[in-house]
């Protein structure tokens, strides 16, 4: 893509965020990158494993939806990696906008498929979730509707990134698209407060203790851990690899750019 043929360049250090200047430089994000994904990735195949295997097989039934519930070790994270990937994605367009980082636009852009297909996941287990408890695949429920308007938007921002031949211009689109969409995470959030919903209520509350039994709370947190490790782990893989494809393009345009030079010097001067 014409995206990629972007050249990094240095950026000011008066507009840069406090303490991100650290980040800016491509090749420590390339080492630091390199140390986390191993751990990352473990960290994701063990927990993710765990959670899922104590949750279908291990975990009580619940005591009204029965084995149906099962499908929320799935669901559940699935959600709230989509809700917590957009968080992301709307700091780095911030960062981006703000401080002009280096790597923000590239994070943004890369953050987003990611972000769109936990959302996919999310709203795909909820319809099989769905038919056995409400009788119907997908019902216009107002938790249901806002985070189909979060995927939407993830798919809106991946479609922005790329729809400009000047890719600074689909980095400012994209940015602001997603500093826009904020608004529909506390919609999603709190619609089964705001509104009479046939999506049940939240089991688990930062303020309030959990309404879910301890022996199904541990492999649902397991699970999570699981799901945060491998979105954060395929997200650097993706960061890494674009990096690495913008420093091969630099180098490219610098190789020929010298040979044009070269050919350029070595040519005999016009006869006068």
């Amino acid at each position: 893509m014409a995206s990629h043929a972007v050249v990094f360049e240095p950026t000011p250090a008066n507009s840069r965020g406090p303490g991100l200047h650290r980040f800016a430089n491509p090749g420590r994000f390339l080492r630091l990158s390199e140390a986390l994904l191993p751990w990352l990735a473990a960290a994701a195949i063990l927990l993710g494993s765990a959670g899922l295997i104590w949750g279908a097989f291990f975990a009580p039934p619940d005591w009204q939806q029965g084995q149906a519930a099962r499908i929320m070790y799935v669901h559940v994270p699935a959600a709230w990696l989509a809700l917590s990937g957009y968080v992301a994605l709307a700091l780095c367009s911030a960062a981006s906008l703000v401080w002009r980082h280096p790597l923000a636009d590239l994070a943004a852009a890369e953050i987003g498929p990611v972000g769109a297909a936990f959302a996919a996941i999310c709203l795909l287990s909820g319809s099989l979730w769905g038919r056995p408890m409400w009788g119907a695949w997908w019902v216009w429920d107002a938790r249901l509707t806002s985070m189909l308007l979060l995927f939407f938007l993830y798919l809106g921002h991946i479609a922005l990134v790329r729809a400009f031949d000047d890719p600074t211009r689909g980095y400012r689109a994209g940015a602001i698209l997603a500093l826009i969409g904020v608004v529909d995470l506390p919609i999603i959030h709190f619609s089964v407060v705001w509104w009479n919903t046939l999506h049940q209520g939240n089991s688990i509350s930062l303020f309030a203790a959990p309404s879910i039994y301890i022996s199904m709370l541990w492999p649902l947190i397991l699970a999570t851990l699981g799901y945060s490790a491998g979105f954060a782990a395929i997200v650097l893989a993706r960061l890494r690899a674009a990096v690495l494809e913008r420093r091969i393009a630099s180098l490219l345009l610098a190789e020929a750019a010298r040979a044009e030079h070269a050919s350029f010097a070595a040519a005999p001067a016009p006869a006068r």
